[in-house]
């Protein structure tokens, strides 16, 4: 479960970096921050419904 929420907390600040670099056009920036923030969210997301579910993807 810790796992899960170093992934969330990196996710929040992966949607933050997105936000930013909006603000600041870089489109560079904004791709990879965008990719850390749905790869890491999606991660955080498995990981806490497989912990607390029984749901037939987690095995």
């Amino acid at each position: 479960m810790i796992l899960a929420i170093i992934l969330l907390v990196v996710t929040l600040l992966a949607v933050v970096s997105v936000i930013r670099q909006l603000k600041f056009k870089n489109i560079f920036a904004l791709g990879f921050s965008a990719v850390a923030a749905l790869s890491f969210g999606f991660f955080s997301i498995m990981t806490i419904l497989c912990e607390l579910t029984t749901a037939s993807i987690c095995q």
